[in-house]
């Protein structure tokens, strides 16, 4: 995935007041994308899993994104139950993207307008360019939570990631009774096939 440097600040405003952080958002979101591709060009089975989970954990805010998830049923929870959760629900999104990402096909991605916004997240717009077919428009939702820059949601042509997990993840609970102890189950059943 060839990465463009072509970085474009949302307003004047947020290019004086925010240049750097501008430029590192965008630069963190292309150095991801090359993370992804090349492990997509080198590995294949459990190496490309673990590979992953590798990348998600060093730039996902897996907690918060897994709080945001689980939304009100967080609070429900045990802190067994929640750690189970998070680490089930990592391995389950890190098996679903490895073969989600079954071959890389020459795509691109261009990085396009990179937008500060309240409460310290910044978005970082981008289009995956495939060899057929229209571009992919993925906006990238970024904040530095303590442990510098992470992912805390990605939108891809508008639809958010957490709040999709968050609709399935509650259905599926009031579908299994109303417990969170279903849901992690079949997380943890979905990682270990």
């Amino acid at each position: 995935m060839v990465v463009s440097r072509r970085i474009l600040c949302g307003t004047a405003l947020a290019f004086l007041v925010l240049p750097a952080q501008a430029s590192d958002a965008a630069k963190f979101v292309e150095v991801l994308a090359d993370k992804v591709v090349e492990l997509v060009k080198s590995r294949t089975g459990a190496e490309r899993q673990a590979g992953f989970q590798e990348i998600m954990q060093a730039s996902f805010d897996l907690p918060y994104m897994g709080r945001s998830a689980l939304g009100t049923h967080w609070g429900r929870a045990s802190e067994e139950q929640r750690s189970r959760f998070l680490k089930a629900a990592e391995s389950a999104e890190s098996k679903a993207y490895s073969e989600r990402f079954g071959s890389y096909a020459g795509q691109t991605m261009a990085i396009g307008k990179v937008s500060p916004r309240g409460g310290g997240v910044i978005m970082v717009e981008s289009s995956i360019n495939q060899s057929s077919g229209p571009p992919i428009r993925v906006e990238w939702e970024l904040q530095d939570r303590g442990a510098g820059l992470r992912v805390t949601d990605v939108r891809v042509e508008g639809v958010s990631m957490v709040m999709t997990r968050r609709s399935d993840f509650n259905a599926y609970i009031q579908r299994n009774g109303g417990d969170v102890e279903v849901l992690i189950k079949e997380l943890e059943s979905r990682a270990a096939r």
